[in-house]
């Protein structure tokens, strides 16, 4: 008997579950499964990514509800459009022996009359993004005044991205004698106040300890100079089969680091926010396909990923919210397997990689980039287990053997072997002949830095940079990240370029190298943000004490540090193979919430964006 019938589930979903390859339930599924079959409590689950948190609830919900009514029963609220999708999906397949099942995805990026249209036709279940739930509310389309259930999946990550004032308005339409499930992989305190104001003595149910990391992650750290971030970066090449998400903390950041990848040949695409859904769809099928090895994100794109077998997270940038973290190393290591989660980080990032120990609960290990030799030795090996494992298809290739043999038969078995083992290691020969040591010295003033990567002070002395004063802050809802973006965006210069961000309340103050100060005065001429005209000033020149909210004087140095965005883009020539066109289409962002620069949130957003073309660079 299947261990979900033990658990009260019926034969026509536990049929369907098995069809999937579900065998056992996962610690989560095995524990709330039988509370949340009750109907009876409104319910708090924490547990990491990875570890079935859809059938824990998708499952009690397909047995609870009335399908010969065709009307909203149950909203499931999720952060991204990704994870919108997935929910739908499995719930279609948990319920495919079913009759009359209607399951609705609602999120921005898609046709809002397609949506509209399909809950006219009649829905149970409703799977949303807050930001276009709200909309289809907003135009009385639905009614939700028969809702039994409300799930708030990655509850955590809906809160980090602003949805707060959204999820209310939703909850607002909705029975007060509803019974409302949370699922959250992190519990900080915004999670805790949700809870708190949603729901009546909840049944609480923690797998692990709270706030804690994957047991089956490995974590690491590599040390590098800011310069050599990028060509350290590159020695991934040390893991031949990597299949792999790398973090970057913004979209102009992810867009050039996957545009440098595809031009030094690697198997390599962005996701972020500026996608269209088109777009998106086609990099994440090519990921799923492993047609790509390394899919390079932002956070909040990755958010609802769930694609097998990912051996490594690398965070090429360390995440402003150290809880960030957790999500980013729950893309591996998931249904029970291992992964290794990767940080690149300059010497000043360590108190942060201390952070994030105490958070997770486990220690990373510091290791050293690989030498020129070391990647080569790798590779090598590699070619020969490939080769050695190959598949040989003899009928097809029989008519072909007589001409190979012919063409072989003035060399010896050795001979062939060096040959074919040439083939590719000639190339990594070349690319890493006198490649550097790039692993940075750290030294004690280095361990004791708790401020991380944009909380290290640069050298003193340092006349590179310019620090200027902007008149946004955070009242008008910027982050490090958003005000980042705001200003590359506006001064079409390079988020690698822009040093320390330091936002206050009512102003703030960052950084660009002093070639590019006057670019930014240009550019900033006549910005506006929210009607009122943006102020741009050299900081300690012309300014004042007394700015509106007051605080720090404008020429003192803070103690926060730079950002380095990226150094070297080439340790040398990679050879491409393949060729292979880029397109670069407009579209609309994804159903995340992104706040754009208007201050408005928004889950569309029109921008063009390169998705990269097919490069294969061959292990």
């Amino acid at each position: 008997m299947n261990p979900f019938s033990q658990l009260g589930i019926r034969h026509d979903i536990v049929n369907a579950i098995t069809d999937l390859g579900f065998e056992n339930p996962t610690p989560i599924q095995e524990q709330s499964i039988p509370v949340l079959l009750t109907g009876s409590n409104d319910f708090v689950g924490l547990a990491q990514t990875g570890t079935g948190k859809t059938a824990a609830f998708g499952l009690p919900l397909l047995e609870l509800l009335d399908f010969e009514e065709n009307h909203p029963q149950a909203l499931i609220l999720c952060p991204t459009r990704e994870l919108c999708l997935q929910i739908t999906n499995d719930l279609k397949n948990y319920s495919k022996n079913m009759t009359n099942v209607n399951v609705v995805a609602v999120y921005g990026g898609a046709n809002i009359s397609d949506q509209l249209r399909q809950i006219k036709r009649g829905v149970q279940i409703v799977v949303a993004t807050p930001g276009r739930m709200l909309d289809i509310i907003n135009r009385k389309a639905i009614n939700f005044s028969e809702v039994q259930f409300v799930v708030l999946d990655e509850a955590d990550e809906m809160l980090n991205m602003g949805f707060q004032e959204d999820i209310d308005s939703i909850l607002s339409t909705t029975p007060d004698d509803k019974k409302t499930w949370l699922f959250s992989a992190t519990m900080p305190t915004e999670v805790r106040r949700i809870a708190k104001k949603y729901m009546t003595d909840p049944f609480e149910l923690t797998m692990g300890e709270k706030n804690t990391g994957n047991v089956n992650i490995e974590h690491e750290y590599y040390t590098v100079r800011a310069r050599d971030k990028y060509a350290a970066f590159k020695r991934i090449d040390f893991n031949p089969e990597i299949f792999g998400i790398v973090f970057c903390r913004t979209k102009i950041e992810t867009q050039e680091i996957a545009e440098s990848l595809i031009k030094d040949g690697y198997n390599a695409d962005a996701l972020h926010g500026d996608l269209s859904q088109q777009q998106r769809d086609k990099v994440m099928k090519r990921y799923r396909e492993r047609s790509l090895q390394l899919l390079i994100a932002t956070d909040v794109a990755a958010r609802g990923i769930d694609v097998n077998d990912v051996t490594h997270v690398i965070n090429y940038s360390l995440p402003d919210e150290i809880e960030n973290y957790t999500h980013r190393s729950g893309r591996t290591a998931r249904a029970g397997k291992t992964g290794v989660s990767i940080a690149i980080i300059n010497a000043k990032e360590l108190g942060k990689i201390r952070q994030i120990e105490r958070v997770i609960g486990k220690k990373f290990v510091k290791a050293e980039i690989p030498n020129g030799f070391d990647v080569c030795e790798k590779q090598l090996f590699a070619i020969v287990h490939k080769v050695h494992n190959v598949t040989v298809n003899e009928q097809q290739i029989e008519q072909y053997l007589p001409r190979i043999m012919d063409e072989f038969k003035d060399l010896t078995k050795e001979d062939i072997i060096k040959r074919f083992a040439s083939i590719e290691f000639n190339s990594f020969l070349d690319y890493y002949k006198n490649a550097p040591d790039l692993n940075a010295p750290i030294d004690d003033r280095s361990l004791r830095s708790d401020s991380g990567d944009r909380g290290a002070p640069r050298a003193a002395g340092n006349s590179d940079y310019t620090r200027l004063f902007i008149n946004l802050g955070s009242v008008d809802e910027f982050n490090r990240g958003d005000l980042l973006g705001y200003i590359c965006n506006t001064a079409k210069i390079s988020g690698r370029t822009v040093g320390k961000i330091d936002v206050k309340g009512v102003y703030s103050f960052f950084e660009v190298p002093k070639g590019d100060v006057e670019k930014v005065f240009t550019e900033f001429k006549d910005a506006e943000f929210k009607g009122r005209p943006v102020r741009i000033e050299v900081s300690g020149e012309g300014t004042s004490d007394n700015r509106s909210g007051g605080g720090e004087r404008s020429g003192n140095r803070r103690r926060e540090g730079g950002y380095s965005g990226g150094g070297e883009r080439k340790e040398g020539g990679f050879r491409r193979e393949g060729g292979g066109s880029r397109e670069r289409t407009g579209g609309s962002a994804s159903g995340g919430g992104f706040r754009d620069f208007s201050g408005k949130r928004r889950e569309d957003r029109n921008s063009g964006s390169s998705t990269g073309g097919e490069r294969r660079r061959k292990f």
